[in-house]
């Protein structure tokens, strides 16, 4: 074992007993964060506005604070945007992750210098706790590679912005500058397309130990590296062991990954977003995301079924339990204050807190009452691949709500790498494992209000054009799983 390796399991040792430490105590953890936000932001402007000083509990925070989305929040993100100091957070951000938005056009997110360090440690403390856990170590002596955003930041009133993945490229620690790729220069490269094809060309001869990415971009870079090497991903790589991934659900994509690696490899899954890095896959063995309650982060949840009623009722951590859909609220040392992020999570574990990201509270089907997210559908997904030779590189879901015959149905556009025999069959399956999931969805197709899923091929690529026609090829952009409208499943079509 090299000196690196033999560090790395010391200090994963250092952090597991850290992390423990606060995991053991989650009600006084988030309890004292609370605490220290509410003391640190009182003499802001939305300090003295929601009256902090008079705020003690969760429950006199919830009084004080209405929950707000991005829209709602403009008016003092817009000023802290103009160089306006003590709005939000004291003093003034370090940087603004710009992200995509709705109505408003581009989104600015503000890291702070309090906030900023959070990022950086909980994907560091993942890959020591997967170290810790598993003893293996050995992949620190490798090279790394991230499929991010170009670091190349702009400047907007003296805050420097960019994409998050392109701000924390900055932060690299020197001792991981050695193993990690790309190079910088590719790195910079902005067109999608031909930034993976130089990543492919630095990395295909190299010593690639872990890849981290979102799925659905690591899998073009596994394509175009297969295409080019000739053989497996996992051969071209033999010491590749480790995939990181975010952002999206892996095992749609697992059966695809095996395909192209070769080979099993282990993977950790995390949960970072602009607004925060929530949690990180802990374990293994068991199901679920270690949520990070002390990161800066306070947390509440509101029941998905009862978000869009007036004053839905806001759960802290103590009040939550397993396998219910709630939409995240977070209020954050970066001066996000009980902001809906658009995630839905379920917990899986309450000893410790472990949570699954189960879909966005804005993409659903409820076109006839069927409250369907994207949880389920992926799981349908895999139970009708389970067992099969298919395989399958992407997919969404949309309502026909108005065919030219017969009844309504839910229509999934999917890409296929292997199809099936009979495509009929296919959809039958799919739909017996929604039918399972879903009462409602069932009591649609019983009473004949629905019939049954319909399968539309899309073409090879088909996914890739579709985010490249909208400006949303590669980086951190996603996919919807599911609509509630066919805005995407026209644009497919």
């Amino acid at each position: 074992m090299s000196i690196k390796s033999l560090a790395a399991q010391l200090f994963a040792k250092i952090i597991h007993n850290k992390t423990q430490k606060w995991a053991s105590n989650p009600v006084a953890t988030q309890q004292k964060v609370l605490e220290d936000l509410i003391c640190q932001a009182k003499n802001t402007q939305f300090g003295q506005d929601h009256h902090f000083s008079q705020i003690k509990t969760a429950k006199d925070f919830a009084k004080q604070v209405p929950i707000r989305d991005y829209e709602e929040l403009k008016p003092y993100v817009d000023r802290v945007v103009q160089g306006e100091e003590n709005v939000l957070w004291k003093g003034k951000p370090i940087y603004f992750a710009k992200t995509s938005g709705t109505t408003s056009g581009a989104k600015y997110i503000p890291l702070t210098k309090e906030s900023m360090p959070f990022h950086i440690q909980a994907a560091r403390n993942a890959i020591l706790n997967y170290i810790y856990e598993t003893g293996k170590a050995d992949f620190v002596n490798g090279k790394m590679i991230f499929l991010q955003g170009s670091p190349i930041l702009e400047e907007k009133n003296g805050i420097q912005l960019g994409r998050l993945s392109g701000i924390v490229a900055h932060f690299v620690p020197k001792y991981l500058q050695k193993n990690r790729l790309p190079s910088w220069k590719t790195n910079c490269i902005e067109d999608w397309e031909t930034k993976v094809d130089a990543i492919v060309e630095e990395t295909i001869h190299e010593d690639m130990a872990v890849i981290s990415g979102i799925p659905s971009w690591v899998q073009m870079y596994f394509e175009k590296l297969q295409q080019k090497g000739g053989k497996p991903v996992g051969e071209i790589f033999k010491n590749f062991n480790l995939f990181i991934y975010g952002g999206v659900n892996y095992e749609p994509y697992r059966a695809k990954f095996e395909n192209l690696i070769g080979r099993k490899v282990d993977s950790i899954e995390l949960f970072p977003a602009s607004e925060g890095f929530f949690a990180y896959q802990d374990s293994q063995k068991e199901k679920g995301m270690l949520l990070l309650l002390n990161s800066g982060i306070f947390y509440e949840f509101v029941k998905s079924d009862e978000f869009f009623t007036p004053n839905p009722k806001r759960y802290t951590i103590v009040e939550v339990e397993l396998h219910v859909n709630y939409a995240l609220i977070i209020s954050t040392n970066a001066g996000l204050w009980a902001y809906n992020i658009g995630d839905t999570v379920q917990f899986t574990s309450l000893k410790p807190y472990r949570v699954i990201v189960s879909g966005r509270i804005k993409h659903y089907i409820s076109a006839f009452g069927e409250h369907v997210i994207g949880k389920e559908v992926e799981h349908a997904l895999q139970e009708a691949m389970k067992e099969t030779s298919i395989r399958v590189n992407e997919f969404t879901v949309a309502p026909q709500i108005a065919p030219e015959t017969g009844l309504p149905y839910h229509e999934w556009f999917i890409e296929f790498e292997n199809e099936p025999n009979n495509i009929e069959e296919f959809a039958l399956a799919i739909d017996n494992a929604m039918r399972k999931q879903n009462v409602y969805y069932d009591d649609l197709i019983v009473g004949k209000v629905l019939k049954t899923v319909k399968i539309t091929k899309v073409s090879k690529n088909g996914f890739q054009e579709y985010m490249k026609s909208i400006g949303k090829l590669g980086g951190q952009n996603k996919l919807p799983r599911l609509s509630n409208d066919r805005t995407i499943a026209d644009q497919l079509i």
